[in-house]
């Protein structure tokens, strides 16, 4: 029930719904002053949310600062890596359909090739609101194995559906294999505030590693300050995402 809810609520609060849903309403009303005054509110919550300048802001504070290779000083044991970046429906399987979250992967494997983690623990079961269809762990490893990582050195979690479910799962498996030793979470920026509270939140220590940055540097130029972006909108997507996945964990106790 908790996993409909949030995807509900988190379609429901889309900035582009929101504007759809005033602008829609003021054709709907008879009031001239309320149709106009609906319309205004739809232009200006538009442009608010394609403002470039406005979402990198948020980004920056919001993210995680990406840690450079040579300021891991120790080797961590275990990379607990957090799926939630491939195209399952994609066909045909016999490859690994990535989205925009790949740098997880990428970076990962930069990590056990620099020998800055010993073993790879890739967590992440179907995303889906049924939980049939294949298992993202799985899939992420044929890309690992490609890539010349060992199959021993790869132990995969495959029951999550959700980042409450990754720090849950992959705990117990830690609590088996790997106890007591140093990990390292691998996820996208904007998601590593709510996974490090959640695998705080299991009882395992753990530092973390950011990719996949939607942040960029301070820019004061035209394109980002002024002219609207469709870019904008997605940025505020994930955002409102991961700020009602914060919320909702935090009632139902999750972090």
């Amino acid at each position: 029930m908790f996993f409909l809810l949030s995807k509900l609520l988190i379609f429901l609060i889309q900035p582009l719904n929101i504007v759809i849903v005033i602008t829609g309403l003021s054709f709907l009303l008879k009031s001239k002053i309320w149709k106009k005054r609906l319309r205004v509110a739809a232009l200006v919550l538009l442009l608010f949310f394609t403002n470039e300048f406005i979402i990198n802001e948020l980004y920056l504070l919001w993210e995680e600062k990406p840690m450079p290779f040579t300021e891991i000083s120790q080797p961590y044991d275990v990379a607990i890596l957090l799926a939630g970046v491939t195209h399952t429906k994609q066909k045909p399987r016999d490859r690994v359909h990535f989205g925009r979250g790949a740098d997880r992967v990428i970076h990962t494997i930069y990590l056990y090739k620099l020998g800055l983690v010993k073993k790879v623990l890739i967590s992440g079961g179907s995303g889906r609101i049924s939980s049939d269809g294949p298992r993202e762990a799985d899939i992420i490893k044929k890309a690992f194995v490609l890539y010349g990582v060992p199959d021993e050195d790869i132990v995969l979690e495959t029951k999550s559906r959700n980042t409450y479910e990754n720090a849950k799962f992959s705990n117990e498996i830690i609590g088996r294999q790997f106890p007591g030793m140093r990990y390292l979470v691998v996820s996208s920026a904007f998601h590593l505030p709510r996974a490090e509270a959640c695998f705080v939140k299991a009882g395992l220590e753990v530092d973390t590693f950011s990719t996949d940055l939607y942040s960029h540097e301070r820019e004061f130029t035209p394109d980002v300050i002024i002219i609207p972006s469709t870019g904008a909108l997605l940025k505020w997507n994930i955002l409102i995402k991961e700020l009602v996945g914060m919320i909702m964990y935090k009632v139902v106790g999750y972090i």
